[in-house]
């Protein structure tokens, strides 16, 4: 019998369909967004990934955890539960589920969709649907072309917003990807989750923008001025970004405002087109 594997690669932790091989190349990875190792391909199994890796669970606040691989794993992005009255949803996504998990939300009210902010992110995103009955994985029109691995509960929303549940809505800023996209949870003052749509930087009270991060390929004003503009009819105190370690804890509205300006100054945009 012809054994299948589940190919992730191992760069990006975007997973492919069963195939008794792993395919030539990652198309995420060769797009200028991302990168291919100047080693060439990498590629595992999700198999092999959950020989060596687990997944660590840390409380940000009362009904949110966000969740990572570790050993660190391909982008090393962090995905979150996040609970409410009218189920639980997933943002963003990681390259591996393991039972430990699954019995651990199970435990703690169940999953009741996925939501992704941009391609980078999609990684196992049918295995994690498998394993919650095949719920519904929110992502937006403009990246389908992105789907490496489709499947059926994948729900290409489109337009500028998508009401996940009362407590939940997606928006779309653009930016990054066409279809980037951040979450918004009416929690205590608000909360923005956002990816790499807007990337929180080390000093914790701003954010940027870029068409590729590792390639520092930056976005033109236009594209900024959209992403702040998406989120303005929305009120947040915290944003939440891609990265272990990277919220702003404070004033997250004021500081969106001030990273698009402090962003459009930086690339020589006109002062009449910056706004204080």
């Amino acid at each position: 019998m012809t054994h299948l594997i589940q190919p992730i690669c191992a760069t990006c932790g975007t997973q492919y369909p069963d195939a008794i091989a792993p395919p030539a190349c990652c198309p995420i990875c060769e797009d200028e967004r991302q990168y291919v190792p100047a080693t060439g391909q990498v590629w595992t199994t999700a198999e092999d990934l959950r020989q060596d890796h687990h997944i660590v669970r840390t409380e940000m606040s009362p009904g949110l955890h966000a969740l990572t691989i570790e050993p660190a794993f391909a982008i090393g992005e962090r995905g979150f539960l996040i609970k409410t009255p009218s189920g639980n949803v997933l943002w963003d996504c990681l390259a591996m589920v393991d039972d430990a998990t699954v019995d651990w939300i199970n435990d703690n009210g169940g999953l009741s969709a996925i939501a992704i902010s941009h391609p980078h992110y999609y990684t196992a995103m049918g295995a994690w649907s498998d394993a919650f009955d095949n719920i519904p994985i929110y992502l937006h029109a403009d990246d389908a072309n992105w789907v490496q691995n489709p499947h059926p509960a994948i729900r290409h929303w489109s337009g500028e917003r998508q009401v996940i549940n009362p407590d939940l809505t997606l928006i779309r800023c653009g930016g990054h990807f066409e279809g980037g996209t951040v979450l918004h949870w009416k929690q205590d003052q608000g909360m923005l989750f956002t990816g790499d749509i807007m990337q929180v930087v080390a000093d914790l009270h701003h954010v940027s923008f870029m068409r590729s991060y590792p390639n520092y390929i930056p976005l033109p004003a236009k594209a900024v001025r959209k992403i702040g503009k998406s989120v303005e009819d929305f009120e947040f105190e915290t944003i939440h970004g891609a990265f272990p370690g990277r919220t702003v804890a404070n004033d997250g509205k004021k500081a969106v405002e001030k990273s698009v300006s402090r962003y459009l100054r930086a690339i020589g945009a006109p002062e009449s087109e910056v706004e204080a």
